[in-house]
């Protein structure tokens, strides 16, 4: 739906509302006209029904409204006498519009000094846990979100089993896409398995201020531009159509940002013809094969010494020749000079040799995740040209992410090497908007930018700050699938990260004692009494 789209619904809502409270309005000692004004009758109703100005506010934020209307729903009636638990299931069952019929077929009262306290136990738990729910639907959708890391794409960086805080509003948040939807879940509810949301209405994009952009080396929480995963175990069509806010989480680091040229060669990064400088804490990881020597060599002893993570897997029984996913370049000075190792060579595939996967997947450029680009990165207000060679690049950008996403019509269509838009002739793009390439640390198990192209500004979701927990699901005993040295961990900086859990225990501690200290003072004053 567009702006004028939504400007004309939010008028047609306040007619509805006008129609179905004006006499309430009247009857409460305010004047008719009051109910048909934007904003101002709402604040009004809040006076009338004895609420804070602040739920005004609530009433205009995605999602929270949904929870929050209802309970407005509710209050309007029984400030005016509608108190029987068959009148609340009419006014929540019929969305609202029983208020009709208080308004024009009931003799009703208002009731100036109404107990604002629920009447029963079981109303006071409800209205706890609606106003819990309000909070933390707030807090998730513009402040901060957890997440889990499900894969060893930023192996050695954040493991599989950790835990996240991500802010939302370092890059500043998204209100949502999805105007009627589920409160804290994403695309699925939990257990049901079915759609958490409509797909109608769906508001414009918006976005908040930032503290800051994206920067690189940054790790970043950025929705799949490519709708539905076909991966972690999907065997549905290879995309699903989703909304923005609704598409697959990922987490990757930024690599190339808007504007840069990126090339891989050897699988190493390179920016505008320099190599890429990674941050202290980021140890890129590729998969090695290594040949066994004598009946001691022992896979798992070696994974454990040193620091590899991922299961090696016998690819030679012959040769004994093991191939390991994932050791990072320190690691490969150690390892090599093992005495149970024979030879290690990285598998690195040689230029020339095209996989057929790698994005824009044009065969003839014959990239592959090893020799890569070089392949620039579009920026806002940059403008490229179109051609039957550039349009495989930027074909998907400017249909979907910079057309239909941001509800703008822009059909191409190649005739020759003529790129027609919308029907008409076009030879120059220019951008609406930046993008960024993202890449796994772990080089040779990660699917990323590489294989799936650029990351719209629109799709980025947030920055993890902060590892709460972390679990290894392949140890043995519950203190052992602890990673202890992880809990309340940062996850930017440079040096070894340092486990802030302690602290917390002792603040904790010094809390709960302060409250018990505080409430045997507050009991003794009593007794005193």
């Amino acid at each position: 739906m567009t702006l004028t789209g939504w400007f004309i619904f939010f008028l047609i809502v306040q007619v509805i509302h006008f129609a179905a409270t004006w006499k309430l309005y009247k009857i409460a000692g305010r004047k008719p006209w009051e109910a048909l004004v934007p904003v101002y009758n709402a604040v009004i109703l809040m006076k009338i029904i004895r609420r804070p100005w602040w739920w005004v506010i609530l009433m205009f934020i995605p999602v929270v409204q949904l929870l929050i209307l209802p309970v407005i729903w509710v209050e309007t009636i029984r400030s005016f006498g509608r108190h029987s638990p068959v009148d609340t299931w009419l006014v929540v069952l019929t969305l609202g519009f029983y208020i009709f019929y208080v308004n024009y077929a009931c003799d009703v009262t208002y009731i100036k000094d109404r107990s604002l306290k629920p009447r029963t136990e079981v109303g006071e738990w409800v209205s706890s846990i609606l106003f819990a729910v309000v909070a933390a639907t707030i807090v998730h959708t513009y402040f901060i979100q957890p997440f889990t890391i499900p894969t060893s794409s930023l192996e050695k960086t954040l493991l599989v089993g950790d835990f996240l805080f991500v802010s939302k509003f370092h890059y500043g948040a998204r209100t949502p896409k999805t105007a009627v939807s589920f409160p804290m879940v994403h695309d699925k509810i939990p257990f049901l398995g079915i759609k958490s949301y409509t797909d109608w209405p769906k508001l414009p994009y918006f976005r908040f201020p930032g503290f800051e952009d994206v920067e690189r080396n940054d790790i970043v929480v950025f929705n799949w531009p490519n709708d539905t995963v076909p991966y972690f175990g999907y065997k549905g069509p290879k995309y699903i159509k989703k909304p923005l806010d609704k598409k697959a989480n990922y987490v990757k680091r930024c690599v190339g940002l808007p504007g840069d040229s990126l090339k891989i060669t050897d699988g190493k990064v390179s920016i505008d013809g320099k190599d890429l400088i990674l941050s202290d804490r980021a140890k890129p990881q590729y998969s090695y094969l290594v040949k066994g020597k004598g009946r001691s060599f022992n896979p798992r002893e070696l994974m454990g010494r040193y620091d590899i993570t991922e299961m090696p897997g016998l690819i030679d029984k012959k040769q004994r020749i093991w191939k390991f996913p994932s050791i990072s370049d320190k690691s490969y000075q150690l390892f090599k000079d093992q005495i149970n190792v024979a030879g290690i060579e990285k598998e690195i595939t040689p230029s020339g040799k095209s996989s057929g996967r790698m994005f824009p997947q044009d065969a003839g450029l014959n990239w592959n995740r090893d020799q890569y680009g070089s392949l620039y990165i579009p920026k806002e207000g940059e403008t490229v040209d179109l051609n039957s060679k550039t349009l495989p690049y930027y074909e998907r950008l400017i249909e979907v992410y910079e057309g239909e996403e941001l509800n703008h019509k822009q059909e191409l269509k190649l005739r020759g090497d003529q790129v027609l838009m919308n029907g008409k002739p076009v030879e120059k793009y220019t951008f609406k908007q930046d993008y960024y390439f993202m890449m796994g640390d772990n080089r040779h198990n990660s699917l990323d930018s590489r294989f799936w192209g650029f990351v719209p500004a629109t799709h980025i979701v947030g920055k993890p700050v902060f590892i709460w927990f972390s679990w290894d699901s392949n140890a043995d005993g519950f203190f052992n699938k602890v990673r202890w040295e992880r809990l309340f961990t940062t996850v930017k900086g440079e040096g070894k990260p340092i486990s802030y859990f302690f602290y917390f225990l002792i603040a904790l501690v010094i809390y709960l004692g302060y409250r018990t200290f505080k409430k045997r003072k507050k009991k003794g004053k009593k007794l005193k009494k």
